[in-house]
C-alpha cells in the first residue's frame, strides 16, 4: 500500500493539466475514487438528452412533454438535498458509499422500464443518488485539496464529469445497432458503477469533517440538527442568498438549453446519432481542456472575473446555437456553450463549498444544487409552453435565457475565495 505522504503524481493527466500546487498520494485517491463516480455520472445523467428521439419513440411522449419530463426527474433534488445535508451529521464516506451503490441499482433498473411510468420512477431514483453524489463529491474535493488548487480542483471533477458525457455519445452513436438500443446504453453505465462501488471502501473520511465531528462528539445528533438549522438560517445570510439567486437563475436560463441539444440536432439539422457523436466527442475533449485550465486560471486571478466571463459566454454561445445558424458554425457554438456551462456550474459549486464552514457545508452544497435544480426543473416546464407559443424549440430556450444577467449580478455580492483557506473564508 502506498503512503498516504508521498508525493502525488497525477499521470493520468496531461503534464499542462495537472494541479499548480504540489500534493500527496492521499489527495490524488480521493480525487481518483470521487472523480470516477462523477464520470458515470456524467455519463448516466446525460443518456435521456442524447437518446431523446428512441426514447421518446418508445414510448411515445408527446414533443411537447419531451423536456417536462427532466423536470420531473429533477424533483429528486429535495430527496438528493436531505441525504447531502445528513453527510454534516453521519459524515462524507459513509453516504458516498450509499449513493454510488443505490445510483448503480437505479441506472441498470432503468434498462428494464416497460413503460413511460416506469422509466421516469427508475430514473427518478437514478437521480436521488446521482445528484447527492455529485453535491457531495464538490464537497470532499473542497475540503482535501489546498487552498491554491481548489479552482483547479472544481474545474478537474467537472471535466471527469464532462468526460463521462462525452463517453455515452461515444456509445451513443451506436443506438441503432445496440441490442435492445437505448436500454443496453443504460446497462453499460450500471456495471462500472458498482465496481466503483467496491473501491471506494478504501475512500478515507475528510479530515475537516473528523475534527468537526471530534468537537462535536459530545452532542446528540437531534441536538446537532438544531443547532445547524439554526447557526444556518442566522449565519451569512447575505453569501447564502447571492449564491442561492446566482445559481436559481443560471439553472432556470441554461438547463433547457443542455438537455435538447442532442434532440435539435438531430431534428432541426438533421444529424444522425453517429454525427451527433463526431461533433461532441472532439468537441468535448477541447471544452474539457478548457474546463480545467480554467479552474487554473481562478486560482490565479480570481472567482469572480472567471465566473462572469464562463457564464456570459455560455449564455452567448447557446442563444446562437439555437438560432438557426449555418451549419458550419454549429460545432464552434457547441463546444463554447458547453465549456462555459460546466466550467461556469462547477465554478459556482465550488463558491457555495467555499463561503461557509465545515459544520454546514454539505447542507449548503445540498442546498446550492437542490435550487438550481429546481430552476432549471422550472424552465423545463415552461419549455413546453412557449415551445407549443413560438412552434419550436430554438426561439423557446432562446426566451428561457434571459434570466442569466441575474446570475452575473449575484456574482458581485459574492466574497472572493480565490487564495484563501476555507477557516480565513468562514473567521
Amino acid at each position: 500500500m502506498r503512503d498516504d505522504s508521498a508525493p502525488a503524481r497525477f499521470l493520468w493527466l496531461p503534464p499542462g493539466l495537472r494541479p499548480p500546487v504540489t500534493m500527496v498520494w492521499r489527495q490524488e485517491r480521493v480525487f481518483l475514487l470521487v472523480g470516477a463516480a462523477a464520470l458515470f455520472a456524467g455519463y448516466d445523467l446525460n443518456v435521456y438528452g442524447l437518446a431523446i428521439p428512441q426514447i421518446q419513440a418508445s414510448f411515445q411522449i408527446p414533443e411537447d412533454q419531451v423536456a417536462l419530463i427532466v423536470a420531473y426527474f429533477r424533483m429528486a433534488a429535495f430527496v438528493a438535498m436531505l441525504i447531502c445535508a445528513s453527510a454534516d451529521l453521519v459524515g462524507r464516506r459513509r453516504l458516498l458509499l450509499v449513493t454510488i451503490l443505490g445510483q448503480a441499482i437505479a441506472t441498470l433498473a432503468t434498462s428494464f422500464a416497460g413503460n413511460s411510468t416506469q422509466f421516469l420512477w427508475a430514473q427518478f431514483c437514478t437521480r436521488v443518488f446521482g445528484y447527492a453524489e455529485e453535491m457531495l463529491c464538490f464537497v470532499v474535493i473542497a475540503e482535501e485539496v489546498a487552498a491554491a488548487s481548489r479552482g483547479w480542483a472544481s474545474g478537474a471533477l467537472s471535466a471527469m464529469n464532462y468526460t463521462g458525457a462525452g463517453i455515452a455519445s461515444l456509445i451513443f452513436a451506436a443506438v441503432n445497432f445496440l441490442p435492445y438500443g437505448w436500454r443496453a446504453i443504460y446497462v453499460i453505465g450500471a456495471l462500472p458503477l458498482f465496481l466503483v462501488a467496491y473501491l471506494r471502501r478504501q475512500l478515507p473520511e475528510t479530515r475537516r469533517f473528523a475534527v468537526q465531528e471530534g468537537l462535536a462528539s459530545t452532542r446528540s445528533k437531534f441536538a446537532e440538527t438544531l443547532g445547524l438549522l439554526r447557526d444556518l438560517a442566522r449565519q451569512y445570510p447575505g453569501r447564502i442568498a447571492a449564491i442561492l439567486v446566482a445559481v436559481a437563475a443560471f439553472g432556470f436560463g441554461i438547463s433547457a438549453a443542455t438537455v435538447l441539444s442532442s434532440k435539435y440536432l438531430q431534428t432541426a439539422h438533421g444529424y444522425t446519432p453517429g454525427q451527433v457523436t463526431l461533433l461532441f466527442i472532439p468537441g468535448g475533449l477541447v471544452g474539457l481542456v478548457l474546463t480545467i485550465l480554467t479552474g487554473r486560471l481562478s486560482d490565479r486571478i480570481g472567482r469572480k472575473p472567471v465566473t462572469l466571463a464562463v457564464v456570459t459566454i455560455a449564455a452567448l454561445a447557446f442563444a446562437l446555437f439555437y438560432a438557426r445558424v449555418p451549419g458550419y458554425l454549429l460545432p464552434p457554438l457547441w463546444v463554447l456553450s458547453f465549456f462555459g456551462f460546466f466550467a461556469g456550474d462547477a465554478l459556482l459549486a465550488g463558491f457555495a463549498m467555499e463561503i461557509v464552514p465545515t459544520r454546514y457545508r454539505a447542507t449548503v452544497s445540498g442546498l446550492r444544487y437542490l435550487v438550481e435544480l429546481l430552476g432549471g426543473a422550472a424552465a423545463l416546464a415552461l419549455e413546453g409552453l412557449l415551445y407549443n407559443h413560438f412552434q419550436g424549440h430554438g426561439p423557446a430556450i432562446q426566451a428561457l435565457l434571459v434570466s442569466v444577467p441575474i446570475t452575473l449580478a449575484a456574482i458581485l455580492f459574492l466574497p472572493e475565495p480565490a487564495g484563501k483557506t476555507l477557516e480565513d473564508m468562514t473567521a
